[in-house]
C-alpha cells in the first residue's frame, strides 16, 4: 500500500547548512497494517512522513501508494488516498466554523468542485452518530463554533473527520503531543478503533514509548535518516515495555 525505495531527502544541498534528513530509506506497508514509528528528534521521522503525504519532495528515490508512483503529485492530490492528523490540534479544523460545518467540508474531502453534500436530517444524525463514540457530550453541540472547543476535543473530532470522505492511509504526526493525558487516551483509542473499522493503513509518528508498546502491529525506529531497527506483529507482541526504553539508553 505505501512504498519507499532508494529515498533520499537533503535540504540546503550544496550550502554550508546542508542536512541529509533521509539516507536511502526503504519501506513496505501492507494494506491495514498499522506502523508506528520511533526515534530520536531529527532522526527523520517527520520528514519521513513528509515525504509520504507530498507536503516536501523526495531529493531522489521512489514513492509509491496502492501501486502508483507518486513522486510528481503534491499533497493535495494525494488526499484521494491520505488523510492527516498534525501536532497541533489547530491545523486539523476551521474555527470559525460550526462542528457540523466542519464535518462537512471534511465529507467534500476529495470531491470535484461543483458537487456538494447538504446539511440535511440524514448528514446532521450521521455526524451526531460518529461524535457520540467519544462520550464527551459533543453531539449535542454541533452548532457550536470549533473555536471554542479544548485542543482535545478538536483533535479528537479532527480523527473522526479524517474518515468522513473515502480514506485508505491514515498519517498520525504526533497527534497526542499538545494534550494532557486525559485527551491523549481519547485520541489514541479513538485512532485505533477507526483503523480497525475502517480498515486503514496507518502510520503513528510518536515519542510517546507507551503508545508505540499499546497501538500497532508494528514499530520501526529510526536514526540519522536510516530505519535502524523494524519488529514485525509476531516480535512486537514479544516485545516488554522496557525493551523499548533500552532502545534509547
Amino acid at each position: 500500500m505505501i512504498e519507499l525505495i532508494s529515498v533520499y531527502k537533503t535540504f540546503n544541498k550544496g550550502k554550508p547548512n546542508e542536512v541529509s534528513a533521509l539516507n536511502g530509506v526503504d519501506l513496505h506497508i501492507t494494506r491495514g497494517e498499522f506502523a508506528v514509528i520511533v526515534g530520536s528528534n531529527g532522526s527523520g521521522k517527520s520528514t519521513l512522513l513528509n515525504i509520504i503525504a507530498g507536503s516536501i519532495q523526495l531529493t531522489t528515490g521512489t514513492v509509491s501508494l496502492d501501486g502508483g508512483n507518486v513522486n510528481k503529485l503534491p499533497d493535495y492530490q494525494r488526499s484521494r488516498w491520505i488523510a492527516r492528523v498534525f501536532q497541533n490540534p489547530l491545523s486539523g479544523t476551521a474555527p470559525d466554523l460550526s462542528i457540523l460545518d466542519n464535518f462537512r467540508l471534511a465529507a467534500l474531502r476529495t470531491q470535484k468542485k461543483g458537487l456538494s453534500i447538504g446539511v440535511n436530517s440524514a448528514f446532521i444524525q450521521q455526524v451526531k452518530d460518529r461524535i457520540a463514540i467519544l462520550n464527551l457530550g459533543l453531539e449535542n453541540k454541533v452548532n457550536q463554533p470549533m473555536g471554542t472547543l479544548s485542543g482535545g476535543q478538536r483533535q479528537a473530532l479532527t480523527l473522526l473527520m479524517s474518515v468522513m470522505d473515502e480514506c485508505k492511509i491514515l498519517l498520525l504526526d504526533e497527534p497526542t503531543a499538545a494534550l494532557d493525558p486525559r485527551s491523549a487516551d481519547i485520541v489514541m483509542r479513538t485512532a485505533d478503533e477507526l483503523i480497525k473499522d475502517f480498515k486503514l493503513t496507518s502510520i503513528l509518528i510518536t515519542h510517546n514509548l507507551k503508545d508505540a508498546f499499546t497501538y500497532g502491529n508494528r514499530i520501526i525506529q529510526m536514526s540519522e535518516g536510516k530505519i535502524i531497527r523494524d519488529v514485525d506483529a509476531k516480535a512486537k507482541s514479544q516485545l516488554k515495555q522496557t525493551d523499548l526504553f533500552e532502545w534509547f539508553a
